[in-house]
């Protein structure tokens, strides 16, 4: 067995990923809590609306760094040596992108899912967030909602 092949055996797929987020939405809520036509579009909307009067043109600081140097450099390099495996694998090399793509989805939903949790304990504590703080928060998700839709 390859190292390639270890590591599709282990890594955790975009179809595991997609379903573990449909489980986790229909945990969170029953049917009957779920406003009418519950999906992505109505997330969306908020998501539009909350970074309205963004983007380029508009005076707008670049997109928020999502991920440290190090981190961007290893993907970079990863996808780079993905890319180069096609010639001779082409499978391997698509279920090896798989697999990135879906470890980075996770590392962003743990990133998003962290601030979250600090933010929402500062607010059980008692104690006051900065609006500066949210600003920089919700300037990570617009960033991030916006490299989403352009893909």
């Amino acid at each position: 067995m390859t190292d390639a092949e270890r590591t599709q055996d282990r890594a955790t797929t975009t179809e595991q990923i997609a379903a573990a987020g449909t489980a986790d939405s229909q945990d969170r809520t029953s049917p009957a809590q779920r406003p009418p036509g519950d999906g992505q579009a109505g997330q969306s909307a908020s998501a539009t609306q909350a970074g309205a009067g963004s983007g380029p043109g508009r005076g707008e600081q670049p997109p928020a760094q999502l991920l440290a140097d190090d981190e961007l450099q290893s993907i970079q390099a990863r996808w780079k040596d993905i890319q180069a495996e096609f010639v001779d694998e082409p499978r391997t090399a698509v279920q090896n992108a798989d697999a990135l793509v879906a470890d980075l989805m996770q590392r962003m939903a743990r990133m998003f899912a962290t601030e979250r949790e600090q933010l929402e304990s500062q607010w059980a504590s008692g104690d006051d967030v900065s609006t500066e703080d949210l600003r920089r928060g919700l300037r990570r998700y617009r960033s991030f909602f916006e490299r989403l839709l352009a893909a």
